[in-house]
């Protein structure tokens, strides 16, 4: 049965609505192969126990986006779904007890339902072991294999979950690298990785093809590479076209903020803002360029939106001058407080650019201009921006946060400093484990939550280094009013 809503429609203005939809992809079996030898190949920072990922922490997301997003396939469920029995089945696609929602929507189940047709299937069959050098005789093989089974197939890269017969695509659990929702367009990435092009194919064909998206099949933008690229020297160039989904934020109905990083490129990001304004589909852009580091990656990995007047954020990527007491000597670690300032670029349509010296300067004009906010803009630093507590946490994604609603936030338990900020703030603190029983009982009802940072076990999942804005991809949220 294909996946099916029928109050679905492409509709992202913003970080902070209400979340309708989301696309994400629950821990396959791949993340449990990855080996020390390809770990930095494959994009991992470690290696990952794939039972305690899974079930010990983001089997907590699932059940919590369930209860925000679709309560009728969880609510009263709780104690059968936690039953060791049938913990996993429920979250992983093919399993006959899989929850299915069209709201909580699982990359794996829209490839298996494109597989169904066989014309499709041959193409992306032909396509996934070109890419991969596979035998004539194994593309063969391929194609006579069921859909469900060969979707799982394309994602974890085994045969059988023995036999490897290409790389896994680990990264795939970061679902929003792989797209971006613009109003009720979809800009495709282009990664700057090898090991992510399985994966960027296997979702261009999902848009192209399942049913989902069929009213929006013309808003689906693809970001070209440079007029003759294939004649430019070597493979590793720094003029190389790249975007991820990781440095695109949608954060008002005309506004799209684009990160260039260590993933996304200078190209990537001029090309993006071609498409955009020729397809009238926004009217501004504002390039964040920060250091190409891994410690950032992405520009969600340095801020992201709470509420309309809160954000949070690492402040050493914020201050214009470092703050120096003349009598004290200069701290060793002063100077990354200046070196790594972000340089941001404001292209507007018809209009000429304007620049903004700081982060903390764009984001208050986003609040109080695009968002029109009653309240002064807020922000809530990394580690509380205590050193070395910021960038510890940083690392561990505190600033790597998914609003549900305004307000109501997702993060890891482990940034204790950031969680300090948060409660400094006046912000409610609640474990996932705690709020999950009290949606249960009745006792708390998602829809009436307001500020709120809901804490998530993190323990493997933040060795894969990304949090759960990294987690989702939101295509349906409402508007904020």
């Amino acid at each position: 049965m294909i996946l099916e809503n029928n109050d679905f429609k492409l509709d992202v203005t913003s970080e902070i609505g209400r979340l309708r939809v989301l696309l994400i992809h629950s821990p396959d079996s791949g993340l449990g192969k990855v080996v020390p030898s390809k770990a930095q190949d494959w994009l991992f920072e470690d290696i990952v126990h794939l039972d305690t990922m899974r079930t010990g922490e983001y089997d907590y997301y699932v059940k919590l986006l369930m209860y925000f997003l679709d309560p009728d396939k969880i609510k009263g469920k709780l104690a059968d779904i936690d039953n060791p029995e049938s913990k996993r089945a429920f979250f992983k696609p093919d399993n006959e007890t899989f929850h299915n929602s069209g709201k909580v929507v699982e990359i794996q189940t829209l490839l298996s339902d494109i597989l169904q047709q066989k014309d499709i299937r041959k193409k992306l069959v032909a396509a996934v072991c070109a890419i991969e050098g596979c035998t004539y005789r194994l593309q063969l093989q391929l194609i006579d294999i069921e859909p469900v089974e060969l979707a799982k197939i394309f994602i974890s890269g085994s045969l059988n979950d023995e036999q490897m017969i290409f790389a896994p695509i680990p990264n795939m659990i970061f679902s929003r690298d792989i797209g971006i929702a613009i109003n009720n367009h979809m800009l495709l990435n282009k990664p700057a990785k090898k090991a992510r092009a399985r994966e960027t194919l296997l979702v261009k064909y999902i848009f192209f093809n399942h049913p989902l998206f069929e009213g929006y099949r013309d808003n689906i933008l693809e970001i070209p590479d440079t007029v003759q690229h294939f004649l430019r020297p070597g493979e590793e160039q720094e003029g190389k076209t790249t975007l991820e989904g990781g440095d695109v934020m949608m954060v008002s109905p005309q506004h799209l903020l684009i990160g260039c990083s260590e993933r996304t490129s200078v190209s990537g990001a001029n090309e993006a803002i071609k498409l955009l304004f020729a397809n009238n589909v926004v009217e501004k852009v504002t390039v964040v360029k920060i250091p190409h580091k891994r410690d950032y990656m992405h520009i969600d990995t340095v801020f992201t939106q709470v509420k309309r007047n809160v954000w949070v954020l690492l402040r050493s990527l914020t201050i214009a001058e470092p703050a120096q007491d003349e009598s004290e000597p200069i701290a060793w670690f002063a100077d990354k407080k200046n070196k790594d300032r972000p340089e941001i670029v404001q292209f507007r349509r018809g209009k000429k650019p304007k620049t903004f010296g700081t982060l903390e300067a764009l984001l208050d004009n986003i609040s109080q201009k695009d968002l029109q906010s009653t309240e002064p803009t807020r922000f809530i630093y990394s580690g509380n921006d205590e050193f070395p507590f910021d960038a510890r946490e940083q690392w561990t994604d505190s600033c790597n946060l998914l609003a549900l609603k305004e307000g109501v936030v997702l993060g890891y338990d482990r940034n204790d400093k950031t969680v300090g900020a948060f409660q400094k703030s006046g912000f409610e603190i609640i474990k996932v484990q705690d709020l999950l029983q009290k949606f249960e009982t009745g006792e708390l009802n998602p829809q009436e939550m307001t500020d709120t940072l809901i804490l998530m076990p993190s323990a493997e999942l933040s060795r894969a280094r990304g949090g759960f804005h990294c987690m989702s991809m939101p295509l349906m949220r409402d508007k904020v009013h």
